[in-house]
C-alpha cells in the first residue's frame, strides 16, 4: 500500500487510512513530506508547516470540509 502523509489534526482520517492498509507518516517538518507517496493536508493554515516550495512529488489533498471516507476515496482516486 501507499505511504500518505497525514496532519496530527485529522485522526479520524488517518485512522480510516490504517484501516485500509496504507502506511501514515505523521506530517510535522517538511522533510517528513519527502517519501510520501500523498499528502493530507487539513487546510486550516495557508501555509502549511511553513513550507514554501513542493516537496512531494505526489498529490496533496486538502480535507477541509471532508469526511474521513470521502479522503480516503480521494487517495484511492489520486493513487489509481
Amino acid at each position: 500500500m501507499a505511504r500518505i502523509g497525514v496532519e496530527g489534526t485529522l485522526t479520524d482520517v488517518k485512522t480510516a487510512l490504517m484501516e485500509m492498509g496504507h502506511e501514515i507518516i505523521d506530517l510535522r517538518t517538511e522533510n517528513d513530506a519527502a517519501h510520501c507517496d500523498c499528502c493530507i493536508i487539513s487546510g486550516q493554515d495557508k501555509d502549511v508547516m511553513g513550507m514554501q516550495s513542493t516537496v512531494i512529488a505526489g498529490p496533496v489533498i486538502n480535507a477541509e470540509g471532508q469526511t474521513a471516507e470521502e479522503v480516503c476515496q480521494m487517495v484511492n482516486q489520486k493513487l489509481s
